[in-house]
């Protein structure tokens, strides 16, 4: 049987008459995820996009504001040949009238884990051909963190391959906090493929070799079997006051490594006296903390003594970037693991993400892959990737981000492939009051989804089951050949053959083809990859050899880092890439911003909405998190998905005592709410979490109810707040806002999240 690579892993596929009928995991994945089984159910579902379609009042009257039509009028099917003609024809109105800034390229980058065929490649190199677009920087997975963490550290995303690994943890690691837990169902994704899962092997090795775990979460089972971790339970959204008394408590009673920061670290002079409250009159006290994230004074105490005492690593989740001053905590972490001094050691210092993607903490040599070149923009406009709402209702109004000034361009077209805005971006009824501004929304994507939905002209993808590519990432040592197991779905196109067509429309096929089909590229692809692994000193297959073996494993020599371990040995000879080449406990560079919520060193700010200002209507703090039964919204009507849904909708996790005081009961379907909007969600009574907190899953399709407003599926993401994290990264802080949760009285509205939008007769 042939093979493929997912996000999810790589699995063989079995086929009859032309068909898929089943995904069996790779051989060599000790781990496998389920995730991946689902989508064979979903190749021919109803949900699938079989023929390029527009909205009806988009054909019959042209572009423009759709003035709340969008997501609510029927669809007409066309050819491809018209379609190709109504893109070319949008993109050069749109050029010539307001310029290439008022193209959007909304591409998240998801689609696929195949070299060639990604959406966001594909969409971005298409669209340089004819001038640029306006993109977005950073990302929503832990933009904060891209932003602050180079200040602090000089990089932050080409750390995150360097971690140190779990074999070094297994073998030197002492004690492991995490805060924000340890998720291992989040290290089953890899965003470039996957060919063996390791973070469970990885953690169950540190577990056998006695490493201590502690979990720092409002959940108690965001750390897993085996280990039997100690559990803090904490307010959401105070994890930098615990780090801040943490600090405290170190320099107050002693077990500061002096000699590390003074020859490691710049400004520990002025952070220390933020600790001890010289320059606003508050101690950052274990008391101190203890009154804001609920923890007991002996507690924190006795936490930061042990962690001095023993060879520890300060772990800490991308998901707390997600939040209002998403900045501080990775700040605030950094500035503890100094304080230990045990950053570059084996077994000791800071890790991020850990268990979060399945290539932090992998021991993998790194082979230099060749990528499908993008090309270069010519626009210099750009958002910070999750203020796209901002961007289409305020055009030209000023924004920060990372001590610059900018201006939100005026976006007339956007143009997605790739991603799901209406799943992962925040608020989505003000999302979606902005998506009725530009003339022009185009997407590509194989299923109707509630973005597809919410488009103008839709042009139907193919799956990675149906097309020929690569599987390969640096951060994996698995190459896999993917195979075309059979034909795509009615009329549906690779990204690439998609874009070529409207290339030759618009001129410009030869610059964007070079001459090369599909499969022609991903043979190149391959050729340039073979050629830049042989200058590293790695052996590749050729192409035929690869496709007849269908998967290479690379036996590279294995790496076990140590994070930090060159600037430790010698920090004059290997700086980090910062303005002293130290660890910037405080950055005069951001001190210069002058920002209000985000100053020269990592900083206490309360936040908007957290339990230490929860109100009678709206007392609960409902947490986000990453789904476990797929990735993001991807796969969400297969089967391992609807399995974890209660009565139809996602689970919410509620506390006993809460649940009580509600007169909700397990299985009950239950109305989430806030002054932003509202959702259903099916109740799922567990002590797990901690009384006041609230905790639901992302991933559910967005299907708002016509009349009310009322996400009837159960996306959590109708209630969190639009803001950026602060004005240095402006990253998204969803995730987290305060809610009621009551019992609805309607057993169990339905949801149509699934159904595909009516269509019209071309007339």
């Amino acid at each position: 049987m042939p093979l493929t690579s997912t996000h999810w892993g790589a699995y063989k596929i079995a086929t009859s008459d032309g068909r898929v009928t089943g995904l069996t995991p790779f051989a060599e994945d000790r781990d496998p995820s389920p995730i991946g089984s689902s989508l064979v159910e979903l190749l021919d579902h109803p949900t699938r996009i079989r023929r390029p379609a527009v909205r009806r009042g988009w054909l019959d009257n042209g572009p423009g504001p759709a003035d709340g039509a969008r997501g609510d009028e029927p669809f007409v099917e066309i050819g491809w040949d018209e379609a190709e003609r109504l893109v070319a024809a949008e993109l050069e109105r749109v050029r010539a009238t307001h310029g290439n800034s008022a193209i959007y390229a909304g591409s998240y980058g998801w689609a696929s884990a195949g070299r060639f065929h990604h959406a966001q490649s594909q969409i971005h190199r298409f669209l340089n051909c004819i001038g640029g677009y306006t993109g977005s920087r950073d990302t929503y997975s832990y933009a904060a963190a891209e932003v602050i963490v180079p200040h602090v550290l000089g990089s932050f995303t080409k750390l995150l391959p360097q971690h140190t690994s779990w074999a070094n943890i297994a073998s030197d690691c002492e004690m492991f906090v995490a805060f924000g837990g340890l998720a291992l169902g989040n290290g089953q994704m890899g965003n470039g493929g996957t060919g063996c899962h390791v973070q469970r092997e990885g953690f169950a090795a540190a577990v056998a070799a006695g490493v201590e775990f502690v979990n720092i979460s409002p959940r108690e089972l965001d750390l897993e079997a085996p280990a039997k971790p100690r559990t803090i339970q904490l307010r959401p959204n105070s994890d930098t006051a615990l780090m801040l008394a943490l600090c405290q408590t170190l320099r107050a009673e002693g077990l500061v490594d002096d000699g590390f920061l003074a020859r490691y670290t710049a400004g520990y002079d002025i952070f220390g006296a933020y600790l001890d409250g010289k320059t606003d009159g508050i101690r950052k006290d274990a008391a101190w903390a203890s009154g804001l994230t609920g923890v007991t004074t002996d507690v924190i105490l006795d936490l930061a003594r042990t962690m001095a005492s023993k060879r520890t690593i300060v772990s800490i989740s991308w998901s707390l970037t997600r939040q209002q001053y998403g900045e501080q905590p990775f700040w605030a972490a950094i500035s503890l693991a100094a304080m230990l001094g045990r950053i570059g050691t084996p077994g000791g210092g800071i890790g991020f993400g850990y268990a979060i993607a399945n290539y932090v903490g992998n021991n993998v040599g790194h082979v230099p892959y060749a990528a499908l070149p993008q090309g270069r923009n010519s626009v210099a406009d750009f958002i910070p990737v999750a203020r796209v709402s901002d961007m289409l209702l305020n055009p030209g109004a000023v924004f920060d981000y990372n001590g610059g000034r900018y201006s939100y361009p005026d976006v007339r077209l956007v143009y997605w492939a790739g991603g799901n805005p209406f799943h992962h971006h925040q608020d989505l009824n003000r999302l979606q009051q902005a998506w009725q501004r530009p003339d022009t929304v185009i997407l590509h994507d194989w299923c109707w989804n509630a973005t597809a939905k919410r488009a103008d002209i839709v042009l139907p993808c193919t799956t990675m089951l149906e097309r020929t590519d690569i599987g390969m990432t640096p951060r994996d040592p698995y190459v896999i050949a993917m195979a075309k197991s059979m034909e795509p779905c009615g009329e549906a196109r690779d990204d690439y053959d998609i874009l070529s067509g409207i290339a030759r429309a618009m001129g410009c096929e030869e610059q964007f083809c070079e001459g090369r089909s599909g499969e022609e590229w991903v043979r190149h692809l391959w050729d340039q990859s073979r050629r830049r692994a042989a200058s590293s000193g790695v052996d590749l297959p050729s192409y035929e050899d690869l496709v007849a073996a269908e998967y290479h494993r690379n036996d590279t020599p294995p790496d076990e880092p140590v994070l930090f371990s060159a600037f430790r040995a010698d920090p004059e000879a290997n700086p980090l890439a910062t303005p002293s080449g130290r660890i910037e406990l405080f950055s005069e560079r951001v001190a210069s911003f002058d920002y209000a919520d985000c100053h020269g060193h990592a900083t206490w700010n309360e936040p908007d909405e957290w339990l230490g200002n929860a109100t009678a209507a709206h007392p609960l703090h409902l947490l986000g998190k990453q789904p476990r039964n797929k990735l993001h919204s991807q796969l969400d009507p297969g089967a391992h998905s609807s399995r974890a849904k209660v009565g139809g909708h996602e689970a919410v996790e509620i506390n006993p005592q809460d649940a009580a005081q509600r007169g909700i009961s397990d299985g009950d379907i239950v109305r989430i709410s806030n002054d932003r909007g509202a959702c259903l969600g099916g109740a799922v009574i567990t002590p797990e979490v901690m009384p006041g907190v609230v905790m639901m899953s992302t991933g559910a399709w967005f299907d708002p109810c016509p009349e009310t407003g009322l996400c009837r599926h159960g996306n959590p993401n109708i209630l969190t707040p639009d803001i950026g994290t602060s004005p240095l990264s402006q990253g998204p802080a969803a995730h987290s806002c305060l809610v009621e949760v009551t019992r609805c009285e309607d057993d169990n509205p339905p949801h149509d999240a699934f159904k595909p939008p009516d269509f019209t007769s071309p007339e």
